[in-house]
Protein backbone atom coordinates (compact mmCIF):
# COMPACT_ATOMS: atom_id res chain seq x y z
CA UNK A 1 0.00 0.00 0.00
CA UNK A 2 0.74 3.61 -0.18
CA UNK A 3 1.22 5.94 2.91
CA UNK A 4 2.22 9.21 3.72
CA UNK A 5 4.70 9.46 7.07
CA UNK A 6 6.10 12.27 9.03
CA UNK A 7 9.51 11.65 8.44
CA UNK A 8 11.10 15.25 10.16
CA UNK A 9 8.97 17.45 12.59
CA UNK A 10 8.88 21.43 11.53
CA UNK A 11 6.53 21.78 8.08
CA UNK A 12 4.79 19.84 5.67
CA UNK A 13 8.21 19.19 3.77
CA UNK A 14 8.53 17.07 6.00
CA UNK A 15 5.70 14.43 5.13
CA UNK A 16 7.14 11.65 2.56
CA UNK A 17 4.96 8.77 0.69
CA UNK A 18 6.23 5.24 0.68
CA UNK A 19 5.54 2.28 -0.37
CA UNK A 20 5.07 -1.36 1.94
CA UNK A 21 2.86 -4.43 1.98
CA UNK A 22 -0.84 -4.22 2.98
CA UNK A 23 -1.57 -4.70 6.33
CA UNK A 24 -3.11 -7.10 7.74
CA UNK A 25 -5.49 -7.30 10.85
CA UNK A 26 -4.94 -9.20 14.13
CA UNK A 27 -7.27 -10.42 16.49
CA UNK A 28 -10.83 -8.24 16.86
CA UNK A 29 -9.58 -5.70 14.24
CA UNK A 30 -10.45 -5.09 10.64
CA UNK A 31 -8.85 -3.31 7.96
CA UNK A 32 -10.35 -0.33 6.29
CA UNK A 33 -9.73 0.60 3.01
CA UNK A 34 -9.69 4.59 3.76
CA UNK A 35 -11.52 6.26 0.90
CA UNK A 36 -11.29 9.64 2.23
CA UNK A 37 -9.30 11.65 5.51
CA UNK A 38 -9.53 15.17 6.62
CA UNK A 39 -7.43 17.56 8.61
CA UNK A 40 -7.80 19.39 11.86
CA UNK A 41 -5.63 21.93 13.43
CA UNK A 42 -4.10 19.09 15.82
CA UNK A 43 -2.82 17.12 12.93
CA UNK A 44 -0.88 20.99 12.27
CA UNK A 45 0.14 20.90 15.81
CA UNK A 46 1.75 16.99 15.18
CA UNK A 47 3.32 17.91 12.55
CA UNK A 48 5.51 20.48 14.16
CA UNK A 49 6.83 17.74 16.26
CA UNK A 50 3.70 19.31 19.48
CA UNK A 51 0.26 18.87 20.68
CA UNK A 52 -0.56 17.65 23.44
CA UNK A 53 0.76 13.73 24.27
CA UNK A 54 2.85 11.24 22.74
CA UNK A 55 4.17 11.75 19.35
CA UNK A 56 6.67 9.97 16.82
CA UNK A 57 8.41 10.16 14.05
CA UNK A 58 7.68 8.09 10.75
CA UNK A 59 3.97 7.86 12.11
CA UNK A 60 1.22 7.82 9.41
CA UNK A 61 -0.49 11.08 9.70
CA UNK A 62 -4.01 12.54 10.47
CA UNK A 63 -6.77 11.33 12.96
CA UNK A 64 -9.40 11.38 10.68
CA UNK A 65 -10.45 8.82 7.98
CA UNK A 66 -13.66 6.62 6.57
CA UNK A 67 -13.78 3.73 4.59
CA UNK A 68 -15.04 0.30 4.44
CA UNK A 69 -13.90 -3.02 5.79
CA UNK A 70 -11.52 -4.76 3.40
CA UNK A 71 -10.58 -7.34 6.19
CA UNK A 72 -11.38 -8.68 9.02
CA UNK A 73 -9.54 -10.52 11.92
CA UNK A 74 -10.52 -13.46 14.08
CA UNK A 75 -13.34 -13.04 16.18
CA UNK A 76 -14.59 -9.33 15.13
CA UNK A 77 -18.43 -9.12 15.76
CA UNK A 78 -19.51 -5.77 14.99
CA UNK A 79 -18.96 -5.01 11.62
CA UNK A 80 -18.94 -7.22 8.76
CA UNK A 81 -17.08 -7.21 5.11
CA UNK A 82 -17.63 -4.04 3.22
CA UNK A 83 -19.44 -2.47 6.02
CA UNK A 84 -19.12 1.82 5.46
CA UNK A 85 -17.33 2.90 9.10
CA UNK A 86 -15.83 6.04 10.40
CA UNK A 87 -12.75 5.73 12.70
CA UNK A 88 -12.97 7.03 16.37
CA UNK A 89 -10.88 9.38 17.46
CA UNK A 90 -9.95 7.76 20.66
CA UNK A 91 -10.11 4.26 19.83
CA UNK A 92 -10.61 3.17 23.51
CA UNK A 93 -13.00 5.64 24.90
CA UNK A 94 -16.04 4.00 24.65
CA UNK A 95 -18.58 6.17 27.02
CA UNK A 96 -18.81 7.31 30.30
CA UNK A 97 -16.24 9.48 32.16
CA UNK A 98 -13.03 10.82 30.18
CA UNK A 99 -9.83 8.31 31.55
CA UNK A 100 -6.58 9.38 31.19
CA UNK A 101 -5.52 6.28 30.15
CA UNK A 102 -7.92 7.04 27.00
CA UNK A 103 -5.48 9.93 26.38
CA UNK A 104 -2.26 7.50 25.57
CA UNK A 105 -3.74 6.45 22.11
CA UNK A 106 -3.34 9.37 19.51
CA UNK A 107 -4.22 8.05 15.90
CA UNK A 108 -1.85 10.37 13.51
CA UNK A 109 0.70 11.34 16.36
CA UNK A 110 1.65 8.22 18.18
CA UNK A 111 -0.65 5.29 16.28
CA UNK A 112 -0.60 5.26 12.69
CA UNK A 113 -3.43 7.11 11.05
CA UNK A 114 -5.69 7.55 8.13
CA UNK A 115 -3.04 9.31 5.50
CA UNK A 116 -2.91 5.71 4.03
CA UNK A 117 -4.63 2.92 1.45
CA UNK A 118 -5.18 0.63 4.63
CA UNK A 119 -5.01 1.45 8.20
CA UNK A 120 -6.18 -1.12 10.82
CA UNK A 121 -8.54 -0.42 13.47
CA UNK A 122 -9.91 -2.22 16.26
CA UNK A 123 -13.44 -3.10 15.81
CA UNK A 124 -14.40 -1.12 19.02
CA UNK A 125 -13.08 2.31 16.96
CA UNK A 126 -15.24 2.07 14.44
CA UNK A 127 -18.71 3.38 13.98
CA UNK A 128 -21.12 3.49 10.85
CA UNK A 129 -21.62 5.75 8.32
CA UNK A 130 -24.72 8.32 8.68
CA UNK A 131 -27.07 7.31 6.21
CA UNK A 132 -27.30 9.68 3.21
CA UNK A 133 -23.45 10.51 3.78
CA UNK A 134 -20.60 10.14 1.80
CA UNK A 135 -17.23 8.70 2.64
CA UNK A 136 -15.49 12.16 1.61
CA UNK A 137 -18.39 13.89 3.78
CA UNK A 138 -18.35 10.93 6.53
CA UNK A 139 -14.56 11.63 6.46
CA UNK A 140 -15.30 14.87 8.44
CA UNK A 141 -16.25 13.98 11.65
CA UNK A 142 -14.32 12.16 14.14
CA UNK A 143 -12.80 15.17 15.72
CA UNK A 144 -14.37 18.34 14.47
CA UNK A 145 -17.93 17.25 14.70
CA UNK A 146 -17.78 15.57 17.99
CA UNK A 147 -15.89 18.36 19.40
CA UNK A 148 -18.70 21.01 18.51
CA UNK A 149 -21.24 18.33 18.96
CA UNK A 150 -19.98 17.59 22.52
CA UNK A 151 -19.63 21.18 23.30
CA UNK A 152 -23.06 21.23 22.70
CA UNK A 153 -23.86 18.69 24.68
CA UNK A 154 -21.65 17.91 27.37
CA UNK A 155 -21.02 19.87 30.41
CA UNK A 156 -23.99 22.34 30.15
CA UNK A 157 -26.90 20.52 26.66
CA UNK A 158 -28.13 23.80 24.84
CA UNK A 159 -31.68 23.40 24.25
CA UNK A 160 -34.77 25.06 21.74
CA UNK A 161 -34.55 28.84 22.67
CA UNK A 162 -30.91 29.47 23.80
CA UNK A 163 -28.03 31.49 22.09
CA UNK A 164 -24.75 30.16 20.89
CA UNK A 165 -22.10 32.16 19.98
CA UNK A 166 -19.39 30.71 17.57
CA UNK A 167 -16.14 31.71 16.86
CA UNK A 168 -14.20 31.69 13.44
CA UNK A 169 -15.20 29.40 10.04
CA UNK A 170 -12.95 26.33 10.97
CA UNK A 171 -14.44 22.77 11.09
CA UNK A 172 -15.42 22.92 14.88
CA UNK A 173 -17.46 26.57 14.89
CA UNK A 174 -19.41 25.51 11.88
CA UNK A 175 -20.66 22.02 13.25
CA UNK A 176 -21.50 24.08 16.06
CA UNK A 177 -23.91 26.60 14.25
CA UNK A 178 -25.24 23.21 12.40
CA UNK A 179 -25.74 21.27 15.54
CA UNK A 180 -27.12 24.44 17.16
CA UNK A 181 -29.69 25.18 14.65
CA UNK A 182 -30.79 21.31 14.72
CA UNK A 183 -31.46 21.75 18.68
CA UNK A 184 -33.06 24.84 18.08
CA UNK A 185 -30.74 27.15 19.33
CA UNK A 186 -30.03 31.00 18.03
CA UNK A 187 -26.67 31.51 16.78
CA UNK A 188 -24.77 34.52 16.58
CA UNK A 189 -21.27 33.53 14.24
CA UNK A 190 -17.89 36.08 14.46
CA UNK A 191 -15.98 35.92 11.20
CA UNK A 192 -13.21 38.43 9.37
CA UNK A 193 -15.10 38.94 6.25
CA UNK A 194 -18.29 39.78 4.34
CA UNK A 195 -18.37 36.67 2.11
CA UNK A 196 -17.81 34.40 4.83
CA UNK A 197 -20.72 36.31 6.64
CA UNK A 198 -23.40 35.50 3.89
CA UNK A 199 -21.98 31.70 4.17
CA UNK A 200 -23.12 31.59 7.93
CA UNK A 201 -26.40 33.08 7.40
CA UNK A 202 -26.93 31.00 4.48
CA UNK A 203 -26.30 27.95 6.95
CA UNK A 204 -28.78 29.53 9.52
CA UNK A 205 -26.77 32.00 11.36
CA UNK A 206 -29.13 34.73 13.01
CA UNK A 207 -26.68 37.40 13.21
CA UNK A 208 -23.06 37.47 12.02
CA UNK A 209 -20.51 39.82 14.01
CA UNK A 210 -17.26 40.87 11.51
CA UNK A 211 -15.07 41.28 14.46
CA UNK A 212 -12.31 43.22 12.44
CA UNK A 213 -15.33 46.05 12.24
CA UNK A 214 -16.75 45.09 15.64
CA UNK A 215 -13.29 44.59 17.93
CA UNK A 216 -15.63 44.90 20.85
CA UNK A 217 -18.09 41.68 19.58
CA UNK A 218 -18.89 40.98 23.38
CA UNK A 219 -20.65 44.12 23.71
CA UNK A 220 -22.69 43.76 20.43
CA UNK A 221 -23.32 40.16 21.34
CA UNK A 222 -25.30 42.07 24.54
CA UNK A 223 -27.07 44.11 22.08
CA UNK A 224 -27.82 41.54 19.80
CA UNK A 225 -29.77 39.61 22.57
CA UNK A 226 -31.00 42.60 24.19
CA UNK A 227 -28.68 43.07 26.78
CA UNK A 228 -28.96 39.10 28.02
CA UNK A 229 -26.24 38.05 26.88
CA UNK A 230 -25.43 34.32 25.01
CA UNK A 231 -25.80 30.92 26.93
CA UNK A 232 -22.87 29.18 25.06
CA UNK A 233 -19.79 30.07 23.58
CA UNK A 234 -18.11 27.61 21.70
CA UNK A 235 -14.35 29.14 22.44
CA UNK A 236 -11.62 28.24 20.29
CA UNK A 237 -9.97 32.18 19.53
CA UNK A 238 -7.40 31.59 22.51
CA UNK A 239 -6.15 33.89 25.06
CA UNK A 240 -6.79 36.72 22.72
CA UNK A 241 -11.02 35.77 22.93
CA UNK A 242 -11.84 34.10 26.11
CA UNK A 243 -12.00 37.26 28.50
CA UNK A 244 -14.75 38.30 25.80
CA UNK A 245 -16.45 35.34 25.78
CA UNK A 246 -16.99 35.06 29.23
CA UNK A 247 -18.14 38.78 29.08
CA UNK A 248 -20.17 38.18 25.87
CA UNK A 249 -22.35 35.34 28.40
CA UNK A 250 -25.32 35.45 30.09
CA UNK A 251 -26.34 34.79 33.76
CA UNK A 252 -25.80 31.17 34.02
CA UNK A 253 -23.71 30.79 30.55
CA UNK A 254 -21.06 28.58 29.85
CA UNK A 255 -17.93 28.41 27.57
CA UNK A 256 -17.23 25.62 26.00
CA UNK A 257 -13.12 25.44 25.86
CA UNK A 258 -11.90 23.90 22.72
CA UNK A 259 -8.70 22.06 22.10
CA UNK A 260 -5.30 24.83 23.30
CA UNK A 261 -7.83 27.42 22.95
CA UNK A 262 -5.84 28.12 26.36
CA UNK A 263 -2.36 27.88 25.28
CA UNK A 264 0.28 29.46 25.79
CA UNK A 265 0.73 28.78 29.17
CA UNK A 266 0.32 31.62 31.38
CA UNK A 267 -2.40 33.41 30.16
CA UNK A 268 -4.07 35.28 32.99
CA UNK A 269 -7.65 36.14 33.63
CA UNK A 270 -9.58 38.01 35.76
CA UNK A 271 -10.95 36.25 38.44
CA UNK A 272 -14.04 38.81 39.03
CA UNK A 273 -15.24 37.07 35.68
CA UNK A 274 -15.59 34.09 36.83
CA UNK A 275 -17.65 34.91 40.24
CA UNK A 276 -20.99 36.10 40.79
CA UNK A 277 -22.78 35.40 37.42
CA UNK A 278 -23.47 31.25 37.96
CA UNK A 279 -21.29 30.77 34.70
CA UNK A 280 -19.30 27.62 33.59
CA UNK A 281 -16.31 26.25 31.78
CA UNK A 282 -15.55 23.28 30.56
CA UNK A 283 -12.88 21.88 28.78
CA UNK A 284 -13.64 19.73 25.65
CA UNK A 285 -11.18 16.52 24.39
CA UNK A 286 -13.38 15.57 21.14
CA UNK A 287 -15.67 12.44 22.94
CA UNK A 288 -16.53 8.62 23.19
CA UNK A 289 -17.94 6.83 20.76
CA UNK A 290 -21.41 6.79 22.23
CA UNK A 291 -21.29 10.71 21.60
CA UNK A 292 -19.93 9.90 18.11
CA UNK A 293 -23.09 7.35 17.92
CA UNK A 294 -25.78 9.55 19.21
CA UNK A 295 -24.51 12.73 16.97
CA UNK A 296 -24.77 10.32 13.95
CA UNK A 297 -28.05 9.50 14.83
CA UNK A 298 -28.96 13.39 14.93
CA UNK A 299 -27.00 14.11 11.27
CA UNK A 300 -29.15 11.17 10.25
CA UNK A 301 -32.42 11.95 11.14
CA UNK A 302 -31.96 15.99 10.37
CA UNK A 303 -30.04 14.94 7.13
CA UNK A 304 -27.33 17.30 7.63
CA UNK A 305 -24.41 17.46 5.25
CA UNK A 306 -21.28 18.79 6.53
CA UNK A 307 -19.38 21.58 4.92
CA UNK A 308 -16.44 21.06 3.19
CA UNK A 309 -14.07 23.49 1.96
CA UNK A 310 -12.43 21.69 -0.43
CA UNK A 311 -11.29 18.02 -1.39
CA UNK A 312 -7.84 16.87 -2.70
CA UNK A 313 -6.88 13.84 -3.89
CA UNK A 314 -4.63 11.25 -2.01
CA UNK A 315 -1.24 12.15 -4.35
CA UNK A 316 -1.96 16.29 -3.69
CA UNK A 317 -1.71 15.75 0.19
CA UNK A 318 0.99 18.01 1.01
CA UNK A 319 -1.43 20.84 -1.25
CA UNK A 320 -4.01 20.40 1.18
CA UNK A 321 -1.91 21.02 4.19
CA UNK A 322 -0.54 23.84 2.83
CA UNK A 323 -4.47 25.13 1.82
CA UNK A 324 -5.34 24.11 5.80
CA UNK A 325 -1.72 26.15 6.85
CA UNK A 326 -3.74 29.13 5.22
CA UNK A 327 -6.41 29.37 7.75
CA UNK A 328 -8.81 30.70 4.69
CA UNK A 329 -11.01 27.85 4.43
CA UNK A 330 -14.92 27.74 5.53
CA UNK A 331 -15.53 24.33 6.91
CA UNK A 332 -13.47 20.98 6.44
CA UNK A 333 -10.17 20.16 3.82
CA UNK A 334 -10.54 16.91 2.51
CA UNK A 335 -8.30 14.35 0.79
CA UNK A 336 -9.93 11.57 -0.85
CA UNK A 337 -8.16 8.40 -2.06
CA UNK A 338 -10.21 6.76 -4.57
Amino acid sequence: MEAYHIDRFGSVDGIVLRSSEDPRPGPKDILMRVRASSLNYRDLMVLKGGGRGPTKLGVVPLSDGAGEVAAMGDGVTRVKLGDRVIGTFHPRWFGGPLSADYLTDRLGANLDGMLAEYAVLSEEAVVPLPSRLSFEEAATLPCAAVTAWVALTGHRRVTAGDTVLTQGSGGVSVFALQFARILGARVIATTSTTEKAERFKALGASDVINYTETPDWDERAHTLTDGRGVDCVVEIGGPGTIAMSLRALAVGGHVSLIGASLSPAGTMLDPLLLTGRGITLGSISVGSRADFEAMNRAIALHRLHPVIDRAFPFAEAKAAYRHFEGRGHFGKVVITNG
